[in-house]
């Protein structure tokens, strides 16, 4: 067999080639191929990567057959003297994750534990993970909802919503019905649910008000029996008591209790 190349078997009594290098003293799969000659190629170009000074942007022009998320993987090896088995590249003080050529984000090098053993993938433009059996969206490590809009929920800091880093994103509602909006140079809170369309709860002084209110609109709608999983607020920050007391003392529309009454 040509250098770097292996003969394998599939069940059914197929064969095709495996391609791998030694590297550092770490052995390193290159991926399966239907030729010999392919899997040779690919070996000579991870070998090229790893015996040369080019970079993430030269690999698009150097190689025909490797694949570009092992070309991160090699280089950054290189590079770094690790071996990540995910698509990243290691900086200074951060770590870029390749979802192709064209397409980097940006993640504080605290998170490099977690993406080295989690691969991102992609779903109707969503991206995620999957953690523990449970498909993970990467907003939702920053305490963004599903349903969040960003510019009303979120943003970023520097406008770049590839750089995920955790200074660049900036949580402004943070709990499920509430949007904040200033209004004479004040912060205010308002809440709303959706039940055959928005009703509004509320405006209220503070986040934590608002929150609550948003889960007393849902006891309520659950006591008329609304037939809807609503999600619920969950607010670690304060003492059973205290959130009983501002549950009670919360007011809601009439509009909203008058259409509860109606239906």
């Amino acid at each position: 067999m040509k250098p770097g190349v292996f003969i394998a078997k599939k069940k059914d009594g197929t064969i095709y080639y495996r391609s791998s290098l030694t590297y550092k003293n770490k052995h390193i799969s290159l991926g399966s191929y239907d030729t010999e000659d392919q899997a040779h190629q690919t070996y000579n170009e991870a070998s090229m990567l790893l015996n040369s000074d080019l970079t993430l942007e030269d690999v698009a022009h150097a190689t025909l057959h490797l694949p570009f998320n092992k070309a991160v993987t090699l280089i950054n090896f290189r590079d770094n003297g690790l071996y990540i088995g995910t698509p990243i590249y290691l900086h200074k003080n951060y770590l870029s994750y390749y979802l192709s050529e064209n397409e980097e984000l940006k993640f504080d090098i605290d998170d490099l534990f977690y993406y080295s053993s989690h691969r991102i993938l992609r779903r109707q433009g969503h991206l995620y993970v999957n953690d523990y059996g449970m498909q993970v969206t990467l907003l939702s490590r920053y305490g963004i909802k599903n349903h969040a809009v960003c510019e009303r929920d979120y943003y970023f800091a520097n406008g770049d919503n590839t750089d995920l880093r955790y200074s660049n994103v900036v949580l402004v509602n943070r709990f499920y019905g509430v949007s904040q909006y200033t209004r004479k140079a004040q912060t205010r809170y308002r809440v709303k649910i959706h039940i055959n369309g928005n009703y509004t709860i509320g405006t209220y002084s503070s986040e934590v008000k608002a929150a609550i209110a948003y889960n007393k609109a849902v006891d309520l709608a659950k006591l008329y029996a609304v037939q809807k999983n609503f999600p619920t607020n969950y607010l670690e920050e304060i003492p059973a008591s205290e959130y009983a007391e501002i549950y009670t003392k919360t007011k809601i529309s009439s509009k909203y209790l008058n259409y509860l009454k109606s239906i």
